[in-house]
C-alpha cells in the first residue's frame, strides 16, 4: 500500500503523567521526522491529559470513561455503559480523522481507541511501559500488529513476534541534565556544599511518601541536608506551611516541579514512586534512587518494576507499609554511604534507554510502510 503524505497518526492514552509525558515524547519525535504529521490525541474526560497535551502543542479529544473501582461502588454499575458509548465514540474518531496508524500508551482512554481502531483494520502499536502488562493491554496485544516494551520478558504477557525492546521514552529535556549541576543549584536557590534530597510521588504525589517526608523533616534539617520535595497538588497546602519556615535552610516544597531536569541535577538521592516513567527518568540520569512502589495500582506492577532494578543492585526498595519506619533510615543511611551512592548509580544508569522516542517512531513508520 503506497502511504499518502504526510502521516496522520492517532496517539490514545493518559490519565497520569506516566502515560502522557512518553505518549508527548512519542509526538515530538514524529513531528522531527516529519514536520507535517497530523497528530490527534484521544484521552479521558477530565484527567490531567486533557490539559497537559493542549500546553505541549496538540489537539485532545476527550471520551467518557473511567476505570472499574476495586470495590463495590455505584460507579461499577455505569462502567460497562461508558465503556460502549466510549468505543462509539472511538470508532467515529477513527472513521472522521482517518488515521495511518494508531498508538494506544495505556490509561483509560487507550483501550476503547485501539478498540475501535484494529475493529477497523487501522495498522496499530501498543506502548507498554511497565515490566508487568496489565489485563487490557493483555487482551489488545493479541488484536495490535506491534508492542514496543521496557522490559525483557515479556513473552509471558505478549506474543513474542510482535514485542520490541525499545525502551521508555521521557522528556528530551532531562537526558543530559547531569551537566546542569550548577545551573540547578542556583535556580533552586540551594547550596553547594549540603546534599540535597529529592522527593517525587508521581504527577499526584504519594500520600505516604508525604507524610513520612514532613515526620522526619527536623531531622533533615539538624543534619545539614537540603531538600525538594513535590508534593502533588493536594497534600501541597499542608507542606508549604510545614515548610515556610525551613525555606532558607534548603527545605523546600511543590506542588509540581516543571523544571525536573534540574531537580534531578541538583539531587544526590531520589525518594520515588516505581512508576515506569520516573525508573526510565532515574536510569538516564544514573541517580541513586530509593523506590517506594504505590499499592494502589492495577496488578501491584510498581513493585514489579522497582524488583527489576533492585534485582540488579540499580536501586533500593522500601515497601509503602514500611516507609512510615525505614524511608528516611534508609535515605540518611544512603547519603552517609558514597561507595553505595556510586555502586546504585552506575548499575542503573547501565538500563537507561535515551533513544527511546526514536526507536518507538521507527517501530510505528515501518507499519505505514
Amino acid at each position: 500500500m503506497q502511504n499518502k503524505q504526510p502521516y496522520r497518526i492517532i496517539i490514545s492514552g493518559g490519565g497520569t503523567g506516566g502515560h502522557i509525558y512518553p505518549a508527548v515524547a512519542i509526538a515530538n519525535q514524529l513531528k522531527v521526522r516529519q514536520p507535517e504529521a497530523e497528530i490527534l490525541f484521544v484521552g479521558a474526560k477530565g484527567r490531567m491529559e486533557m490539559t497537559r497535551v493542549p500546553e505541549a502543542g496538540y489537539k485532545i479529544i476527550g471520551l467518557t470513561i473511567a476505570g472499574l473501582q476495586r470495590r463495590l461502588t455505584l460507579k461499577n454499575l455505569t462502567f460497562p455503559f461508558k465503556v460502549i458509548s466510549s468505543v462509539r465514540t472511538a470508532r467515529k474518531i477513527v472513521k472522521d480523522f482517518k488515521p495511518d496508524a494508531v498508538v494506544g500508551v495505556g490509561g483509560y482512554a487507550s483501550a476503547p481507541v485501539l478498540f475501535a481502531a484494529t475493529s477497523l483494520g487501522v495498522p496499530s502499536l501498543i506502548q507498554e511501559q511497565n515490566s508487568y502488562a496489565g489485563i487490557t493491554n493483555k487482551l489488545l496485544g493479541k488484536r495490535v500488529d506491534k508492542i514496543c516494551v521496557a522490559y525483557e520478558g515479556m513473552s509471558a504477557f505478549f506474543p513474542a513476534e510482535k514485542l520490541v525492546l525499545t525502551g521508555n521514552p521521557v522528556r528530551q529535556d532531562i537526558v543530559g541534565s547531569q551537566n546542569k549541576r550548577e545551573e540547578a543549584l542556583t535556580f533552586f536557590n540551594l547550596k553547594p556544599g549540603k546534599p540535597t534530597i529529592l522527593v517525587i510521588g508521581g504527577s499526584l504525589g504519594a500520600r505516604t511518601i508525604n507524610e513520612s517526608t514532613a515526620a522526619h523533616l527536623a531531622q533533615i534539617k539538624e543534619k545539614g541536608y537540603q531538600l525538594l520535595w513535590q508534593t502533588g497538588k493536594p497534600y501541597y497546602p499542608t507542606a508549604s506551611e510545614q515548610t515556610a519556615l525551613l525555606i532558607d535552610t534548603g527545605i523546600k516544597s511543590f506542588d509540581f516541579i516543571q523544571r525536573m531536569d534540574l531537580a534531578y541535577a541538583a539531587a544526590d538521592i531520589v525518594i520515588s514512586r516505581a512508576g515506569a516513567l520516573s525508573i526510565s527518568e532515574l536510569c538516564l540520569v544514573s541517580k541513586p534512587a530509593i523506590l517506594v512502589p504505590s499499592p494502589n495500582v492495577a496488578e501491584d506492577h510498581q513493585t514489579q518494576n522497582a524488583l527489576s532494578l533492585v534485582n540488579r543492585q540499580a536501586a533500593l526498595l522500601v515497601k509503602d507499609v514500611d516507609a512510615a519506619t525505614n524511608l528516611y533510615p534508609a535515605a540518611f543511611s544512603l547519603l552517609a554511604d558514597k561507595a553505595k551512592q556510586a555502586q546504585l548509580s552506575a548499575n542503573i544508569q547501565k538500563l537507561g534507554k535515551p533513544d527511546a522516542a526514536e526507536n518507538i517512531v521507527d517501530q510505528l513508520i515501518s507499519l505505514l510502510k
